[in-house]
């Protein structure tokens, strides 16, 4: 497997991290590292995960099918993926699924034909306050309505950079919505 020097970089320094006799301590920065690298953890992905790290291949597939920040297929360019959590349902976060979904043509787990998108529904992203809310790779985006995430999507698109929300504590929240 062919692995570039800035990962394995990267590796190194995340070893620093860790007493040299608990490396396993480090399985799951290193597959954060794999997966920037290659876009997934594919099987052989795993493999060098494994044998580098010091843990079976199992506990690496243990880890990669446990935590939905892993991926373990290729994705579009952008991964959106959408809260469906109690709080984001609550905000609206159903309608905006449909919304989604009619504006891509796709629905959940699928990638758009241009393979710029693919859609995945997730449990929890940590933003209840700001629901209803997604992640677009790693950008966060709060209070979303269908005209904002019309927005965002067609940024995208364009190759226009969206700017990515930061949440304030003053910033709206579930109950003031759900109240309203």
């Amino acid at each position: 497997m062919n692995i570039s020097e800035s990962l394995a970089k990267k590796v190194e320094s995340i070893f620093l991290r860790y007493p040299p006799d608990h490396r396993e301590a480090a399985l799951i920065p290193v597959m954060v590292e794999a997966q920037r690298e290659f876009g997934y953890i594919s099987p052989e992905t795993e493999r060098w995960v494994s044998e580098t790290v010091g843990v079976s291949v199992v506990k690496v597939r243990e880890v990669l099918t446990f935590y939905s920040m892993f991926r373990a297929a290729p994705v579009g360019k952008f991964l959106i993926q959408f809260c469906r959590n109690i709080s984001c349902c609550l905000a609206g976060a159903e309608d905006l699924h449909a919304h989604i979904e009619k504006k891509l043509g796709i629905r959940a787990g699928e990638t758009t034909s241009d393979g710029m998108f693919t859609l995945k529904y997730v449990e929890c992203l940590g933003g209840c306050a700001w629901a209803p809310m997604m992640l677009v790779n790693e950008e966060q985006f709060y209070l979303l309505t269908p005209s904002r995430l019309d927005q965002i999507i067609e940024g995208y698109r364009s190759g226009k950079r969206v700017t990515p929300d930061q949440p304030t504590p003053l910033r709206g929240n579930v109950a003031e919505k759900v109240s309203s």
